[in-house]
Parts: C-alpha cells; structure tokens; sequence
C-alpha cells in the first residue's frame, strides 16, 4: 500500500495532475483502454469524435464503433499518415461525448505538436508512447491514458488520468473490471493488481524527480531527436517521410536508398550492438525508438553507425 500510495504522490509532482483528477493504476492496456473510454464516457450520448493520424487511432476507432456513432472529424491516411491535421481544421460535434486522438504513434513516427482545443467536449489521449517524455498541461484533458511499457515501466500496467466528473455513468453493459469508478473507489486494488510493475514505475518516477522532472527529460529528448533527424536530413542517403513540424520525438522511422540494403543494415547494426531497429512492416525501412531510457549516447552510437554504413554502401 504504501509503494502504491508513494507512486501515484511522485506521479501527481511529475505531471502537476490537479486535484479533481484521479490516477488509475490499471490492467489490460492502452488496448483495453479503446474499449473503456466510451463505455465509461459516453454518459448517455450517443457520439463520439476521432482523429485518425496512424495505426493506433485507427484501432481506437475500430473499437469504439462497438458503442456508439463515430465521427472521424480527420483522417491523415491519404498522406500515409505523414502529417496530423492543422489545429484550424478541426470542427468537432456538438453532441460528441468526447473527442479521442493519439498524440504520438509509434508506427509511423508522427505526433501532434499542439493539443487540440475542444471547448467544453473532454479530450481524451492514448499517450502510451509519449507521457512523461516533457511537461504536460493535464487541465486541458478529460482523460489521459497510457501503457506503461514506453516510459513509465514494464508491460502490464496502465496509467489513466481521469476528470472525476466524469466517473460514475459507464454504460449498463460495462462488465465490473472495466468501470472506472469501482477501480476508483478500490484504489486501483479491486483486484489484485500488476504488483511488479507498479513498484518499477515508482521507482521510475522517483528517478525522474531526481533527475530534475519532465522539464529536463524534455530538454534531453528534443536533444536526442533533433541530432538524429539531422543526421538523416543532412545524410542525401537517409529519408524520413514525416513532415517536419509533426516529427515524433519518440520513433523516428527512416528508409535506406535501396530496399535491399535493409536487411544488410540490420545485420551489422546487431553486431554493432543496435537492435530493435526494424520499421513496422505497414511502413518499411527502419524505425529508432528513443523514449525516456534511451541515453544521448545511444543515440549517437547510431547516428555514427549510419554514418559508416554510408561510406560503406554508397
């Protein structure tokens, strides 16, 4: 109890979380969460809206069909998911319950460089792959959710950051484990809970307290991405299809000249010791995740091996 109640006080300090907001510490994943959000938010209407920018939101969306009318108020595909739609564009429902997008997807490498405005409809987020990694207004959402296995811990754990006006009117249906509010009233206990990984993850929060908070763990990651996207930029040799002002600070995804040399890429990559570095097969090429506990020296070894598998395979 204690290591729980110490995680969720080090989590509130990280994020500056208000008052009215209730931190979940959950099960099933950000998966689970597609299923969960309208089920608990829908609170009697019948509409919801969706920003459609990658694989993730897309399946967010394939999900929330199940309980209510969808409106996809943008939809990126078209430009194979390599920008996020301008802030100017976006006309949300009046009706919808809330509004759902994905601020960063890890498979195509895009992420929203603004948080859209909503008025008084409740933004919701599936930060899995992005919360933590800077500061973070949380007072602009309704909910936050996210997986933990990016920068918060292990697999296994669910972070949600709920409006508590918003608890309380899940749908009749909604099966016990999914109700926010019985997990809210059981301390995230009401069964046993993912005990490891919540200890991980306040260990995890008590180092980036330490280590000066999401406003030095931003300072560091924009570092971390900004050389790489140079290196790729500069290179002639490297492409990343992402627009510029919608680059992902966590996955930068690049393609090689020749379609051939990726398998040759990620061969002496490994015996370089850089692993992990196949793109998502919807997507191609090479995909570097660099979240929280991803070092700038990491990042160079990479920029610098690149560098040499040029000259090498020009």
């Amino acid at each position: 109890m204690s290591i729980a109640e110490a995680a969720e006080k080090d989590l509130r300090q990280l994020l500056a979380i208000p008052a009215n907001y209730k931190v979940l510490f959950l099960q099933g994943g950000a998966s689970s969460q597609f299923t969960m959000v309208p089920m608990n938010l829908l609170r009697g209407k019948g509409v919801a809206d969706y920003l459609v920018t990658g694989s993730w939101s897309k399946k967010a969306v394939a999900e929330a069909k199940r309980y209510c009318d969808v409106k996809v108020v943008a939809d990126t595909g078209k430009t194979k998911f390599t920008t996020v739609p301008a802030a100017g564009e976006l006309n949300f429902s009046k009706n919808a319950a809330y509004v759902h997008y994905t601020p960063n997807e890890t498979i195509e490498g895009v992420e929203f460089p603004y948080i859209p405005d909503t008025g008084d409809i409740p933004l919701v987020a599936d930060m899995s792959s992005n919360l933590l990694s800077r500061p973070l207004d949380v007072s602009k959402f309704g909910l936050i959710y996210a997986g933990a296995q990016k920068n918060i811990g292990p697999s296994g754990l669910t972070v949600v950051i709920v409006r508590e006006d918003l608890i309380g009117q899940a749908l009749p249906v909604t099966p016990a484990m999914f109700d926010y509010k019985l997990h809210m009233e059981n301390d995230s206990m009401y069964n046993t809970p993912p005990t490891y990984a919540w200890y991980i993850a306040g260990l995890v929060f008590k180092n980036l307290l330490a280590k000066g908070g999401l406003t030095a763990m931003a300072k560091t990651n924009e570092s971390k991405a900004g050389k790489l996207y140079q290196a790729i930029d500069a290179s002639g040799y490297y492409k990343n299809p992402v627009a510029k002002e919608c680059r992902s600070w966590m996955n930068v995804p690049f393609t090689l000249p020749r379609e051939e040399l990726d398998e040759v890429f990620l061969k002496e990559a490994k015996k370089a010791g850089l692993v992990t570095l196949k793109g998502h097969r919807s997507v191609g090429g090479m995909r570097a995740s660099i979240y929280n506990a991803m070092p700038e020296a990491g990042v160079q070894a990479l920029i610098d091996f690149m560098a040499g598998f040029q000259q090498r395979n020009k």
